[in-house]
């Protein structure tokens, strides 16, 4: 348990000689950000998810056997906006691979601002979700998504991906010691997991009372967060910033 909570500790207040330096708590946050976004994709929008691609395949799969309440429209929609999303994310890491700090900055920038029409958008319509705004609304999240992954698996911070999980909890249970394993970085995954179930959370319980807006807002606050504070600490020496 200690070493648990030492682990947690270390993630969200890492030590200035830290591999990874700020990157662990800001993925963390992003991760809490997928969360929210999947909440509002799910709820109000047509049973599809803009981060989960997993999901989507699976869905898109149900609704070509005629599931009802699922769109294979709109699952190859978000599929093709993530694939989008993420092969400029792919440019952004190729430009600016010298450093981790410049390129989570300039990814949440480009984040913040597709999310902040996705906030003008619903705002405008008051928080109906017609056709016109489904859509519109899952190209914009998925392409921020797919952004977000790409980049996340560019910058390299062990079992912090932000949108994915399934190896994170397998990691928890495979290399545990009850299975004989050294149980690396325990405290990390569960923060990970707690992430993302808590940005899940609070995306539904809004989603449910009606207010789209304020989830995607909340959204799209914590990336204003992470790509002011990643700007604030991206000093050209900075040692966590090498790839």
């Amino acid at each position: 348990m200690r070493g648990l909570l030492t682990d947690a500790l270390r993630t969200l207040v890492p030590a200035g000689e830290e591999r990874h330096g700020p990157l662990p708590p800001l993925m963390l946050t992003l991760t809490v950000v997928t969360g929210l976004v999947d909440a509002v994709s799910y709820l109000a929008l047509g049973h599809v998810f803009v981060a989960n691609m997993t999901g989507n395949v699976v869905f898109l799969g149900f609704a070509l056997a005629g599931a009802a309440n699922l769109s294979a429209t709109a699952s190859v929609v978000s599929l093709a906006s993530f694939l989008t999303g993420a092969l400029a994310g792919g440019g952004f890491g190729t430009r600016f691979a010298a450093h981790r700090g410049h390129l989570l900055r300039a990814a949440t920038a480009v984040q913040t601002a597709l999310v902040a029409v996705t906030v003008a958008v619903a705002a405008v319509t008051d928080g109906r979700v017609g056709t016109g705004v489904q859509y519109t609304l899952i190209v914009l999240l998925g392409l921020a998504m797919g952004l977000q992954n790409a980049v996340a698996r560019r910058l390299g911070v062990p079992d912090l991906t932000t949108t994915v999980l399934t190896l994170t909890l397998t990691g928890l249970a495979a290399d545990s010691a009850p299975a004989g394993g050294a149980a690396p970085r325990p405290g990390r995954r569960i923060l990970s997991v707690l992430a993302m179930f808590t940005g899940a959370l609070a995306g539904a319980l809004l989603i449910l009372h009606g207010h789209l807006v304020l989830a995607l807002a909340l959204a799209l606050l914590l990336l204003v967060a992470t790509s002011v504070t990643t700007h604030r600490l991206s000093t050209p020496d900075a040692s966590w910033a090498r790839l």
